[in-house]
């Protein structure tokens, strides 16, 4: 398996191949937003229906409030989003700008600023010199090395709309998979319920399970963890309708 991986490695680290994936303009991960979207979508229907069933309703209350919460939340999370990540877009374009305005007004304050993180890289003497002199001497690559050594700004800045996009579609599609046992009449309300607990119970581990893979982490561990913390999301929602049950009755 490791001279397998190492082969592999070897081939996508020929000079060739790494000419043309530095060629590449990085695409902005979609798995962050989609994750969002996910497990918040899971969360907040089978929370209702946790806390819908252990308060007594009935499962048209569960369909309505849970399609209710799924369209009314996921438009929130999509917008939560957007603002979440335009923010970070202006904060990179303010920064570009407070960078170009030091760089004008006092060039060599931000020579010494690119002096000194490379020295505290290990770098002196005249390999310093020379990547200070070659790095000042393209302006557009001192401000995306003061962007990324002094701000931690990437090269790549994500879209707000497609992030919001994705967080919203994966709201609705994973949000909705908890509601669909109580649309089949035949069953009564608790096994709806068992069923759909099963079905939040796979969703979220699924979502762990794909995390731990796309981050080459232990997807096992990644699964548990995700269905523990749905499933304490849910837990807590299932104990406030059982006293809210015991304080106000059934509706």
């Amino acid at each position: 398996m490791k001279a397998s991986r190492r082969r592999q490695l070897q081939r996508e680290h020929r000079p060739e191949n790494i000419a043309r994936r530095l060629a590449k303009t990085p695409r902005p991960q979609r798995l962050s937003d989609m994750v969002l979207g996910a497990i918040d979508g899971c969360v907040t229907t089978f929370a209702i229906a946790s806390g819908a069933f252990g308060a007594g309703f009935s499962p048209l209350v569960v369909l309505a409030m849970g399609m209710a919460n799924l369209l009314a939340d996921g438009i929130s999370m999509a917008v939560s989003n957007y603002e979440a990540v335009n923010a970070q877009q202006r904060f990179a374009e303010n920064a570009r700008r407070t960078e170009e305005e030091h760089i004008h007004l006092v060039p060599e304050g931000e020579r010494e600023e690119i002096r000194q993180i490379f020295a505290n890289k290990g770098f002196s003497g005249e390999n310093l010199e020379h990547i200070v002199e070659t790095v000042t001497a393209n302006r557009g690559l001192w401000i995306d090395t003061m962007l990324i050594e002094e701000y931690g700004l990437s090269g790549s800045a994500p879209n707000p709309l497609a992030s919001a996009w994705w967080t919203f579609i994966a709201f609705i599609v994973v949000g909705v998979i908890p509601l669909l046992p109580f649309l089949v009449p035949v069953l009564d309300f608790s096994r709806q319920f068992i069923a759909s607990s099963l079905l939040a119970a796979l969703v979220f581990f699924t979502i762990g399970l794909l995390k731990g893979w796309v981050y080459d982490s232990s997807p096992l561990r990644a699964g548990m963890t995700t269905l523990l913390l749905g499933s304490c999301a849910a837990s807590v929602a299932y104990f406030v309708g059982q006293a809210a049950e015991r304080l106000f009755g059934t509706i």
